[in-house]
């Protein structure tokens, strides 16, 4: 099964194919996109594979092509490398907007899932997955697209692909608490919470790393999101385990924006915080950390079930007691 991304430049369309979880252009439509003669596009490519910057083999494939005299040639097409590649090395407006345009597509392939029909990845499993995952992690870092912290996010994304796996077809009745989660213990309390948000104000006030808008509350939506992650259904808690609340406080604070100032930071502090109020270990490094907390930021809001049952899952496999993520 193809599929068909359309790049679009001044009116004019390049129809670009999808295939095996990378796109292919002929070294004509490399031209036309990039609006430079085929024999540019060609001294480009030699120059990279002279560079060993790609193995030719591995980025082009040669296919069966029907020219307009009717006659069949056999034709090389470029992978998504090599692509990329020459797009930061033409000088044009053009080639400009494709790696604008290219950058944006891989973003979205990793904030807003992947960019890969998520039918077929059910159909046909974790495997492919991961293959697709891998290869987007690959092109990306390769070509310089993300910082380290985005290369965090590649890895956290990779490294629990069974995780993004299951929750292609989220059911809320299906799909329980993962492996490892465990009881909370206690609760988060406003005055606790505000006491140690001023006290990190103070400190990064101190080094002119904040302003003095940094954690200051609008309205009672600290208040508010506490609140909710200690509310009751029935009599029972709505979030029973220490992970669902840990989970739900972090994304809460990252996206309801409960200060004027500082939530991803705030967010990520008291995230921090009630893990160790509970005696959670957290597997995540400082970069992890920050990689998990953009991510969320980024995250389209229909994607917050998924985005908790990540953080739980990451969690949960950080336990005493080890989960499958």
């Amino acid at each position: 099964m193809n599929d068909i991304v359309i790049f679009e430049v001044d009116s004019q369309q390049v129809e670009v194919r999808l295939e095996g979880e990378t796109l292919w252009l002929s070294l004509q439509q490399l031209a036309g996109l990039f609006g430079r003669d085929k024999s540019v596009v060609s001294r480009h490519l030699k120059n990279i594979f002279d560079a060993k910057e790609l193995q030719r083999e591995a980025v082009v494939a040669k296919n069966a092509t029907t020219a307009a005299d009717g006659k069949i040639y056999q034709v090389e097409f470029f992978n998504l490398d090599a692509i990329i590649s020459v797009g930061y090395r033409v000088n044009s407006t053009q080639a400009t907007r494709f790696r604008q345009w290219a950058t944006r597509v891989l973003r979205e392939h990793l904030t807003q899932g992947f960019s890969i029909n998520e039918y077929r990845l059910a159909q046909q499993g974790l495997v492919e997955l991961e293959q697709a995952v891998d290869l987007l992690s690959k092109t990306l870092t390769r070509q310089e697209l993300v910082t380290d912290i985005g290369r965090e996010v590649v890895d956290l994304i990779l490294g629990y692909a069974k995780t993004w796996r299951l929750l292609l077809d989220y059911d809320e009745d299906k799909l329980g608490i993962p492996v490892g989660a465990q009881p909370a213990r206690g609760v988060l309390g406003f005055e606790e919470a505000r006491r140690a948000l001023d006290a990190l104000a103070d400190e990064l006030r101190s080094r002119g790393e904040a302003s003095e808008l940094f954690a200051r509350d609008r309205g009672e939506g600290l208040a508010a999101i506490l609140g909710n992650i200690e509310q009751t259904m029935f009599g029972d808690p709505l979030y029973q385990t220490r992970e669902e609340r840990a989970a739900h406080l972090l994304y809460f604070v990252i996206k309801n924006h409960p200060f004027s100032d500082g939530n991803k930071r705030s967010g990520a502090f008291l995230f921090l915080l009630y893990l160790r109020q509970e005696g959670m270990r957290l597997t995540l490094d400082e970069n992890g950390l920050t990689a998990l907390t953009l991510l969320i930021a980024e995250s389209d809001p229909k994607a917050k079930d998924l985005m908790v049952r990540l953080v739980m899952n990451l969690l949960a496999v950080g336990s005493d007691t080890k989960g499958d993520a």
